[in-house]
């Protein structure tokens, strides 16, 4: 495999009712259950920035940054799930090649449903 095959992509963390500090924890938290799947490498990154002119938003946010293969993506999903339905009122946003997804662990089930119907179909 070269870097060519891996995919980049955005974990972006929000949870309500929290400050910045337990959505750090979070983040963190999430970081260290990626570093056991085969993805690489991992960072907690800077989330969007706010747009000109905003005064904050009430909902904290976090940022991780890998690189991971398609076929490792599925994966990556189900974790980040297991990790959403441990806490309440956690949604994450994910942005990569061809991916780009915002909701809860309901709706991450949605896609995960998708994405293994199409990787049967290959």
């Amino acid at each position: 495999m070269n870097m060519d095959d891996y995919i980049e992509l955005s974990i972006q963390i929000s949870a309500e009712d929290t400050t910045e500090n337990d959505v750090d924890a979070m983040t963190r938290q999430l970081l260290i259950e990626l570093k056991e799947i085969d993805v690489r490498p991992l960072e907690v990154s800077k989330g969007d920035p706010l747009p000109a002119g905003s005064k904050g938003d009430p909902m904290s946010i976090g940022s991780i940054a890998v690189e991971v293969l398609p076929v490792a993506i599925p994966g990556v999903i189900t974790l980040v799930q297991a990790w959403m339905a441990r806490g309440r009122g956690r949604t994450v946003k994910f942005k990569g090649k061809g991916i780009e997804f915002e909701g809860s662990a309901e709706e991450l089930q949605k896609l995960l449903a998708t994405l293994e119907k199409g990787r049967k179909k290959k």
